[in-house]
């Protein structure tokens, strides 16, 4: 197993490259590793997993019940919502069962709720009930007032979004699977028996290619002579308020859906915070990941008629993410046997949710393209840090405080982070580059104080392990 960073990348050829570490790059890189005979590369532009969409998104582990019946998506989300839950609760994710509310405001919208609970009957949810305005207020008696009703679907639950891709990657890299980060992909062409990929640092050669680039995709794709889709990144920007807020929702509370996305949603995380957002803009530039001034008053504006007393609280953070819109409402998973490839374009944000299924369903359009899988094996399960607010952290477990007294002792007191826990993220098997990829391990300096106390400790922790 191997994670380069820098220097020539290796001279052989690979069975499968996989270009794109985020949430769904990993999860096809981990099916693959099923398969022991098969040489894998997963190649990454940056310099961590989960450095693009992956790492600013909802956090919603979906139910697909607003999917597109009959869609690719419906069915994979379907599917990957099963297998991620089973996999969170064997690997340590973070997931809180908290169910949504889609929350009618007028009489248009309030129609619209028997037709979406049509749709989640259709894609074979069956738990999405109308709910009258008694009980909707019952349920979060700090909601905004004039709401006319509700759809209930208590299947929707958010997730640690972060640990999900990085417990992908670990198990992918512990399985044999040679991780290349710092390797942006700036050409690629084919010939008769494999892929010529020009990288940073190098050329990487594989008889077969997955692309799963993300934001990227797209132009992945013309290198190959596809002009199927085009890629527009919509940017959604999200503020993230304190802990105090938390007692003021109990449910994720979503819009009404229109042509353009999900809407505005508030939303616990497992990390305790309250979630406002997102924005969608659609943009022409691919790193536009600032948030505006703009932006985050709409948002305030929007919050202050869904939940009035969240302006009143503590703003922890700002952030935007940018998601690989396309001209289609599908996923653009696509195989070109004739060419050793396969594409896989436009994963919005259910992509998280549908992650394993998605790797299962591209390793079987891998084996239509005429590559010999070979045997499948079981792969040695992962036990992540649980960053949730429910899961008690390590300076609470006396045994293990007794054991190394270095999980007794705190760095980052916003967010209760040990010195052990740093210690450990910084000799994990895909170790943090940088202070921001510590924190997505951790939660160090993500606290209401954002590393004001703590940031130079644990900048000096971060660089006395030489990371």
């Amino acid at each position: 197993m191997t994670v380069t960073l820098n220097g020539p990348l290796p001279s052989g050829s690979y069975d499968v490259a996989v270009v794109g570490a985020g949430v769904v790059g990993c999860a096809i890189a981990r099916e693959l590793a099923r398969r022991p005979h098969l040489r894998v590369a997963l190649v990454e532009a940056q310099d961590d997993v989960g450095q693009g969409t992956s790492k600013a998104n909802t956090a919603i582990l979906h139910t697909g019940f607003d999917a597109v019946p009959g869609s690719l998506e419906a069915r994979l989300v379907r599917e990957g919502a099963r297998q991620l839950a089973a996999y969170a609760a064997e690997s340590g994710i973070a997931v809180e069962p908290v169910g949504a509310l889609l929350v009618a405001w007028d009489e248009e919208q309030l129609a619209v709720l028997p037709h979406l609970a049509e749709k989640a009957a259709r894609n074979e949810y069956a738990h999405a009930r109308l709910i009258d305005p008694s009980e909707l207020y019952e349920r979060e008696p700090h909601l905004g007032p004039g709401a006319l009703g509700a759809l209930h679907v208590p299947g929707e639950s958010v997730i640690c979004p972060w640990t999900t891709t990085l417990a992908y990657a670990t198990q992918a890299v512990r399985h044999g699977v040679d991780l290349h980060l710092n390797s942006p992909v700036n050409g690629v062409s084919y010939r008769e028996g494999g892929h010529l990929l020009s990288t940073a640092r190098g050329t990487l050669r594989t008889r077969r290619l997955v692309n799963a680039a993300g934001l990227h995709a797209d132009t992945l794709d013309r290198h190959l002579g596809h002009h199927d889709f085009t890629v527009t990144p919509r940017r959604g920007q999200l503020i993230v308020f304190d802990r105090f807020a938390r007692d003021l929702l109990h449910h994720i509370l979503l819009p009404v859906p229109t042509a353009r996305g999900k809407g505005v949603l508030v939303a616990p995380t497992v990390y305790g915070n309250l979630l406002l957002g997102p924005t969608a803009e659609d943009l022409d530039d691919k790193r536009a990941t600032g948030s505006t001034a703009e932006g985050l008053a709409l948002l305030r504006e929007l919050g202050a008629r869904i939940l009035p007393a969240l302006l009143d609280e503590e703003v922890t953070a700002v952030y935007a993410g940018l998601r690989a819109a396309t001209e289609q409402d599908d996923y653009r998973i696509t195989a070109h046997p004739e060419q050793a490839y396969v594409t896989v374009g436009g994963i919005r944000s259910t992509g998280l949710t549908a992650s394993l299924a998605i790797a299962s369903h591209v390793t079987a359009l891998l084996a239509d393209t005429g590559l010999d899988l070979g045997p499948s094996r079981a792969l040695a399960p992962v036990r992540m840090p649980n960053l949730g607010e429910t899961h008690p952290r390590p300076h609470r477990n006396a045994r293990l405080v007794a054991a190394d007294p270095e999980y007794g002792t705190l760095v980052c007191h916003c967010e209760r982070v040990s010195r052990g826990e740093i210690r450990d993220a910084l000799a994990s098997t895909v170790p943090p580059r940088n202070l921001d990829g510590l924190r997505r391990r951790t939660r160090a300096r993500a606290g209401r104080c954002q590393g004001f106390y703590c940031g130079a400790a644990v900048r000096e922790l971060f660089e006395g392990a030489g990371a």
